[in-house]
């Protein structure tokens, strides 16, 4: 029986839907503004998408969810877990204590319960000391109702998960198996402090994941669909539900990355520079395979230095609902503020008195909507070099993302792309596809099922070949585990960086695989 799949990604401005058949055709598509509560402008979404098609709900098989919902709670400080903080590393990482390159605000909210445990282990797998059970037992009967997730981090443990492993079935054993436990050999890459903080993140926002999971499974039973659903990961794929409770920082930044590998779809490109414009910033990314390129760099999530995986972008702030200011001297300033998702009334286009980034567009020809004539007595002269450096902001964002100065073709999605020229300075060529206003959620509809693994293996006792094949075995697994068909399993990333400052030939090595959706 033919199966069709939802696809809806919560913007800040928007929350968009979109309703594939089987061969991933759009059936319908809406754009419903995002709602302070969230769920609301799904539901909504999700009940405009539905009606619009005149589906039967029996074919709806896959619902999948691209959702700021934790990126928020972490920005905004809001619906956390009650956690413990577990540092597995005493007595060598006694100088440095756990939060730290976190901002105060957030640091009072997670850092109530933090514990240094004797244990750990050196670059090359060896313990530096023996893992102190006595004390995590200790810890475990103290925590006992004070808590809801624990964020557990030892040294080293992409080298060696073991007392990482050890300490978290101490704690299922005196809590109980329902406890969230996160580890940081699961969450983060080489680098304690930043890795202990993406673990700790990834442990505040399991409540809020799990609230939106079930908030979104109930909405489809509403509409008396039974599908699987799906979260959308910050690597451009697709995660079960179990798996997304478990990573929920995963999510995190998941919007442009959809956004992405949308784009990458509608426009049929799988190297490309992709600009998403929304109501209030552009995010430039690059498409490398048809996936986004990873940063290499630590990444900040509301203010905490963190080193888990993340797309590189550029975010500037200049979209569809940008203010444009304009003083008597005839000097202007674009932003970087936003009316957002109140465009449809404070634009001018629309009888509203704030002059954005659309009115300038609409006054010059460029676009149709709203009423002209609200814009037509503007000075031309001074909104075409307002409208040019629009342009040059664009054209400034594309080019510190390229890696060479050959012209690359350029994907422009999202609401406010039509505000754009289809001639972009360095661009070969500029696609602006159709349905590209909603790319993101059909990016997050038409996604993959990945698993990545990322650890450091010691080349001179186990040599590369084996190294690499253990390590895509694994990379594999996860995917199996996320919710990929086996069968359909392909490796789309393989890095091996050797560490000239360790011993051994240590060498970090990165898979991810990737795989269609289990049927």
């Amino acid at each position: 029986m033919a199966a069709y799949r939802i696809g809806i990604d919560v913007g800040g401005t928007h929350t968009d839907a979109v309703l594939l058949d089987e061969n991933n055709q759009v059936l319908s598509e809406t754009k419903s503004s995002t709602t302070a509560d969230v769920m609301t402008g799904i539901y909504q979404a999700m009940h405009e998408v539905i009606t619009s098609a005149n589906v039967a709900c029996e074919k709806i098989k896959y619902a999948m969810l691209g959702t700021t919902h934790c990126t928020n709670a972490i920005v905004e400080r809001k619906g956390l877990n009650k956690i413990a903080v577990i540092r597995i590393g005493a007595p060598a990482t006694l100088a440095v204590k756990p939060l730290v390159g976190v901002p105060d605000d957030l640091r009072a909210e997670l850092g109530k319960y933090v514990y240094l445990v004797e244990g750990g282990h050196e670059f090359d797998g060896r313990e530096i000391v023996p893992l102190d059970e006595a004390h995590l037992y200790e810890i475990a009967k103290e925590l006992k109702g004070k808590v809801d997730s624990i964020a557990i981090t030892s040294v080293f443990s992409p080298v060696s998960q073991a007392h990482e492993e050890r300490a978290r079935d101490i704690f299922a054993e005196v809590l109980g198996s329902d406890m969230a436990i996160s580890l940081s050999s699961e969450v983060g890459s080489v680098g304690l402090l930043e890795r202990e903080n993406a673990t700790i993140l990834n442990a505040s926002v399991v409540n809020v994941a799990k609230t939106a999971a079930d908030g979104f499974i109930q909405a489809l039973k509403n509409e008396g669909i039974e599908a699987k659903v799906f979260f959308g990961q910050n690597d451009g794929t697709l995660m079960s539900v179990a798996y997304a409770v478990k990573y929920p920082i995963f999510t995190v930044a998941c919007g442009p990355t959809n956004s992405l590998r949308g784009a990458s779809y509608l426009g049929d490109l799988s190297d490309a520079i992709v600009v998403d414009v929304g109501g209030t910033t552009s995010d430039v990314g690059v498409l490398i395979h048809s996936f986004p390129r990873e940063s290499s760099l630590a990444v900040e999530i509301g203010g905490a230095r963190t080193n888990f995986r993340m797309p590189d972008l550029i975010s500037i702030g200049l979209g569809g609902g940008t203010i444009v200011r304009i003083d008597e001297n005839g000097d202007f300033s674009i932003g970087p503020d936003s009316v957002g998702y109140r465009l449809p009334e404070k634009a001018m286009i629309f009888g509203g008195d704030t002059l954005t980034t659309t009115d300038v567009a609409v006054a010059l020809g460029k676009v149709e909507l709203g009423d002209p004539a609200k814009v037509a007595h503007l000075d031309r002269a001074l909104l075409e070099q307002v409208y040019a450096k629009m342009v040059v902001l664009v054209e400034e964002a594309i080019d510190k993302m390229k890696t060479s100065a050959d012209p690359i073709p350029v994907i422009l999605v999202g609401g406010g792309s039509i505000l754009f020229p289809t001639e972009l300075q360095g661009a070969s060529t500029v696609i602006r596809p159709e349905h590209s206003g909603v790319a993101n959620a059909i990016g997050s509809a038409i996604s993959q099922v990945s698993g990545q693994i990322e650890k450091i293996y010691l080349l001179d006792e186990i040599g590369r070949e084996i190294a690499l094949q253990a390590a895509k075995e694994e990379a594999m697994s996860e995917a199996t585990q996320a919710g990929a068909n086996k069968d359909t399993l392909v490796i789309v990333d393989i890095e091996d960086v050797p560490l000239a400052y360790l011993p051994g030939n240590a060498t970090r090595v990165r898979v991810k695989a990737a795989g269609e959706l289990k049927q």
